[in-house]
């Protein structure tokens, strides 16, 4: 059948709108280098550099592979639980996906496990990251992206099969964040933490990041990249909703840019003075956190909210994101980046949030595309009933569960074939020198340690012997 050329060009359109969001969730990437490399110890900074780089080529492999098929993978044998065809993209294009497609959620597929990464950085051999980010992009993500981004998944909102609604995760607080953060948590509980991150009393000593410039700027690299990744998930922009003679999916893009700014920047704003209250002085490095904090809870529900609700939204983040980082002191749990505090927590909270605060107008636009007559459950809080809040509790609890027990025990047994944590010595003397041949910079602060990887191997045989 010919395709009109009205057709052809919305459909080019909208492809050039997914791709232009693919660049920039991509361009996250180098967020996440900047971010993690200023929040690490110079000494470990070629390190965290190098995982980022795995995290990308590791996980296009591994999602291109089979990926994206157990993420989206339909046809004949389709079922809610995991995809079962396009291995390897084959018979991609197809009715329902295309390469840009692919590309979209490739850049989505990168960034959980860069957020593991995080978690357990300065102190994990460099094999281990091979083998997590590989199964992790692989295999664990994908399985929870078909269970709500899939049409056919069981807790997806296109299918309705939970509670006549099934959950609302529209860019991923709970598909993306959550799961690396779940991740990271137990990477991290089994490591446990740095050499010297808490005094023999169990108090912490506290181990900044060498270069705040960094940190800053991969925040606001970030925040850039936040604009393909919530208002992207649209995929289409050219999509007129019925009954209104100027609104379609171009008008959920602007107001779910609007939300994810506000939700950013209110929780920048209340860590900010919040930690001001805490320790006595203004930190940019928690105000940065603060500002990711309120990204990752909006992600849920970026297009379903009021602007109102987005600032309620990051206002709560901040201050679960204070809270967790206390909690996570006094029980002597290491995050070098926050990365469980900030994407678990803030996370969790965003899937809660969008049980609370969904509108229904919205929900109906950006799930059904304004159709009339349409009735779904939305936020409890406007009156919407239970539905979508249990749909909520539901993903937030089966992926805390699913990627508990999976890598769970694969970082456990990475622990029990020595394969996983470096030793003393080598963490004591930094990954770069010990691991990767030299400091990421000409210039080392720490003097007194050795400068190339030939001194830092004679000193090992003087200690030998």
């Amino acid at each position: 059948m010919e395709v009109s050329w009205e057709q052809s060009v919305t459909d080019s359109i909208n492809t050039i709108y997914l791709l232009f969001s693919a660049y920039l969730v991509f361009v996250m990437q180098l967020g996440f280098a900047m971010l993690c490399a200023g929040s690490v110890r110079a000494k470990n900074a070629m390190n965290i550099m190098l995982t980022n780089v795995v995290d990308a080529v590791v996980g296009s492999i591994s999602y291109y592979l089979f990926g994206f098929a157990f993420a989206f993978g339909d046809g004949a044998n389709s079922n809610p639980f995991i995809g079962t065809t396009f291995f390897a993209l084959k018979d991609i294009p197809s009715t329902s996906y295309d390469y840009s497609y692919f590309l979209y959620q490739w850049a989505f597929a990168i960034a959980v496990a860069g957020i593991t990464s995080g978690s357990i950085a300065e102190r994990t051999q460099f094999s281990a990251y091979l083998v997590f980010s590989f199964f992790l992009s692989g295999f664990v993500y994908p399985i929870v992206v078909h269970w709500v981004w899939s049409s056919n998944g069981w807790l997806s909102p296109s299918s309705d099969t939970l509670f006549g609604s099934g959950a609302i995760d529209f860019a991923g607080s709970g598909v993306v964040h959550l799961v690396g953060g779940i991740a990271g948590l137990w990477g991290s509980f089994i490591q446990g933490p740095r050499v010297g991150r808490f005094d023999a009393f169990g108090k912490p000593v506290p181990m900044r990041g060498h270069n705040a410039t960094l940190v800053v700027l991969g925040t606001f690299l970030l925040w850039f990249g936040w604009f393909g990744f919530n208002p992207g998930s649209f995929g289409k922009i050219l999509v007129a909703y019925p009954n209104t003679t100027d609104q379609g999916n171009w008008t959920g893009i602007g107001r779910t840019a609007v939300t994810t700014t506000l939700a950013g920047s209110t929780a920048g704003l209340t860590t900010l003075f919040g930690r001001r209250l805490l320790v006595g002085h203004w930190d940019a490095l928690d105000a940065c956190n603060g500002l990711l904090g309120g990204f990752v809870a909006i992600t849920s529900g970026c297009s379903v909210v009021e602007p109102w609700a987005a600032i309620v939204c990051g206002f709560c983040a901040a201050w679960v994101l204070i809270g967790l980082n206390i909690l996570a002191l006094k029980l002597q749990f290491d995050d070098p980046l926050e990365a469980t505090q900030l994407h678990g927590g803030c996370g969790a909270w965003g899937l809660v949030f969008t049980g609370l605060f969904a509108k229904k107008e919205f929900v109906i636009q950006v799930y059904n595309s304004g159709e009339a007559g349409v009735v779904r459950p939305y936020g409890l809080l406007l009156g919407g009933g239970w539905g979508l809040i249990g749909c909520q509790v539901v993903e937030l609890l089966v992926i805390v569960a699913w990627v508990s027990i999976t890598m769970g025990p694969v970082f456990l047994a990475l622990d029990k074939l020595k394969m996983f944590r470096i030793s003393i010595d080598d963490e004591v003397a930094g990954l770069d020198i010990s691991s990767h041949g030299g400091y990421a910079y000409a210039t080392h602060p720490q003097e007194n340690h050795p400068l190339f990887y030939s001194d830092y191997m004679g000193i090992q045989g003087l200690n030998d012997s």
